[in-house]
């Protein structure tokens, strides 16, 4: 199936889903959720006080987690990009692709003022850690129009669950605030796209149903390109803010359910080859996902990040 068929027969899909967005969406001011009173001058042309790491209210893992939080978010240019080149700029899908834009454009400018106001992370470490991220901008190389729409589905769920997670773990009552806040605008984007390719199962089952197989085996959170991403996904993984086991239960499990995939029938040859791919795959987190943790536990078992992942467990429960 062509991409721009696909996009074609989805478009009125987008319309519908765009008018229930904007029903639903609620419009919220990030100035409102940082927490000026807490902030001083830098140094610098304002003659203020350079940071020191003893300044951060943040466990480690909580600060490598909004550094990679924070810079995926700021490669929103790419993201629209890649999204505006697929579908187009007009009609029912230009409009959600600039709707979706300013929504998430919310998200790094508010994730940065409040590190800032909090002295959380070192605010010149993370700048030259943005110029090189976004100096390099990212490119999914997704072959497909469905493979697109499934790595977003995937991909919003994620986002949504790790901005959810560092909001609990971090301590502090403005920073949860503020991450349930953007975790929720996630979610609402998740449903738009989980919503959109549910019809894309239904008019293209066969199709959707490869695409879907081939981005959760294959699938990579949009900032793991982050210079140093594996050590600190490694730290956040080991703290329980996001790792196999959040990703395989509250990611890739309810995705799979919402959609129905394991049930879907009238199925040819490839979908059920693709849909028993998506099995063998939940299988295999499973297992990962068990031998993730014994390695967590002997990590944390010397580190004072070992209450910070009880803690984190108690929440997900």
């Amino acid at each position: 199936m062509r991409s721009e068929a696909v996009l074609r027969e989805l478009e009125p899909s987008v319309g519908r889903l765009l008018e229930w967005h904007l029903s639903v969406a609620r419009d919220w001011l990030p100035h409102q959720f940082v927490p000026w009173s807490a902030a001083r001058d830098f140094d610098g042309p304002l003659n203020g006080s350079a940071w020191e790491e003893a300044q951060s209210p943040l466990s480690r893992p909580v600060q490598d987690a909004l550094i990679i939080n924070l810079l995926t978010e700021d490669n929103l240019p790419s993201y629209h990009f890649e999204l505006a080149s697929r579908t187009g700029r007009d009609g029912a899908w230009g409009a959600w692709i600039h709707r979706w834009t300013a929504e998430e454009s919310r998200h790094a400018d508010v994730l940065r003022a409040y590190v800032h106001a909090r002295r959380a992370l070192d605010p010149v470490a993370l700048e030259e850690l943005r110029m090189r991220h976004v100096g390099t901008g990212f490119r999914s190389d997704l072959p497909t129009a469905l493979h697109g729409l499934a790595y977003v589905t995937v991909q919003e769920l994620a986002t949504h669950r790790a901005h959810r997670n560092v909001g609990v773990s971090c301590g502090d009552p403005a920073g949860e605030r503020l991450m349930a806040r953007i975790a929720a605008d996630e979610n609402l984007h998740m449903l738009f796209y989980r919503g959109l390719y549910a019809d894309a199962l239904r008019l293209f089952p066969d199709e959707s149903l490869i695409a879907l197989a081939d981005v959760v085996c294959g699938f990579r959170m949009p900032g793991a390109g982050i210079p140093g991403f594996g050590a600190r996904a490694m730290r956040v993984a080991a703290a329980g803010i996001f790792n196999l086991d959040v990703h395989r239960e509250h990611v890739v499990g309810p995705l799979l359910r919402a959609l129905r995939v394991m049930s879907a029938t009238g199925l040819g040859a490839t979908g059920r080859q693709a849909q028993d791919r998506l099995g063998r795959h939940v299988e295999w987190l499973e297992t990962q996902a068990s031998r993730a943790r014994e390695l967590y536990e002997r990590m944390n078992a010397g580190s004072a990040a070992g209450p910070l992942a009880a803690r984190t467990k108690e929440t997900q429960a």
